[in-house]
């Protein structure tokens, strides 16, 4: 018996880490709704969520619990299968993705050299989620509001894929502890400014967030690829969304703004731990999609490939060829400097 133990010991304590980071990610999701609600609801001169428990706190539980008590509903003419899977791939792949996040060096649960790599192909992969969805729904609404969030989606990681290509060209690495601790002397939201605007609004598109959320668009779309859903199926969808801008703030951290590592040096900045930095940036970040969401109108969708192909691909184009140009004109090529 002892043996026995000895050999599932590790895979054990592995399996109550990973059961644990769900937990939490899940937590910070159903929160993240609460406080979206209070940050729009103080922007427009409102009280937000104020009646369930103290501060309204509770109220993120009492959603989740009338999701999960009512009837899950199968349309008849949908593709049963896919239509159940769909929601389950989504929000799946939105914690998947969370396997080579570190929160401080050597805390990841899988240090991948590949990291950056293995983020942009799940990212990549989230989209079959919704096209199942609006495809399993034998609905044209369903369907044309899936093929319009996968154009989104794919036109806006041409972008991404260019801004992750730049801060490898100053790391030489696709390890994301490695990227975070070439930032020690200075963030890459300095020298890489431009790409990082470009970061930001594109993860808006990625994760089909105002204003850019023209998959839900009520009046054109009747609320798009997941509108023959309800009860958890549907609520799988949401998770699944606010996971992945959770994702995307914790990625830019990451990236551009030093990720655990504090602003400037010494004592009193080293005091606070790395696992605060990177919450409180990363929380900076996800304010911004609040903040945009209570702020913008929505594009139409020409305005919104017209943003992605012609402006936003040429933009970051050329800046990744100056970047490289500029680290080869002065000798500070990570990779350059590893090969000499």
């Amino acid at each position: 018996m002892s043996d026995f133990w000895t050999y599932i010991e590790p895979t054990f304590w592995l399996s109550l880490k990973i059961i644990a980071a769900i937990l939490v990610v899940l937590g910070c999701v159903a929160y993240t709704t609460y406080f979206e609600r209070k940050v729009i609801g103080a922007m427009q001169l409102r009280r937000g969520p104020d009646t369930v428990g103290p501060f309204g706190l509770l109220q993120p539980l009492a959603d989740g619990l009338k999701l999960f008590c009512k009837e899950t509903i199968l349309p008849t003419a949908s593709k049963k299968g896919p239509f159940i899977v769909a929601p389950c791939v989504t929000f799946i792949l939105s914690l998947m993705a969370w396997a080579v996040i570190p929160t401080h060096q050597h805390q990841v649960f899988a240090d991948l050299n590949v990291g950056l790599l293995y983020l942009y192909a799940i990212s990549s992969l989230s989209v079959y989620g919704i096209i199942m969805a609006g495809w399993a729904s034998n609905s044209r609404y369903a369907f044309l509001g899936a093929m319009r969030s996968a154009a989104q989606m794919i036109s806006y990681e041409v972008s991404i894929g260019f801004v992750l290509v730049a801060v490898v060209l100053c790391t030489g690495s696709l390890n994301l502890t490695d990227i975070v601790m070439a930032q020690k002397n200075l963030w890459f939201v300095v020298p890489l400014f431009p790409m990082f605007i470009i970061f930001l609004i594109s993860m808006l598109a990625e994760t089909n967030r105002a204003p850019f959320d023209l998959p839900e668009a009520e009046a054109e779309l009747v609320a798009g690829y997941n509108v023959e859903y309800s009860s958890m199926p549907f609520a799988f969808f949401f998770l699944g969304e606010y996971a992945n801008m959770i994702l995307m703030s914790a990625l830019a951290t990451l990236l551009f703004l030093g990720g655990w590592l504090p602003p400037l040096s010494g004592d009193m900045w080293n005091m606070i731990p790395g696992e605060i930095w990177f919450a409180g940036k990363s929380a900076v970040v996800l304010f911004v999609f609040f903040w945009v969401r209570a702020t913008f109108p929505r594009y139409r969708y020409d305005q919104l490939m017209r943003l992605g192909w012609k402006i936003f691909l040429p933009l970051s184009l050329v800046w990744v060829i100056v970047t490289a140009g500029f680290l080869v004109l002065f000798d500070w090529a990570p990779i350059q400097k590893g090969l000499g």
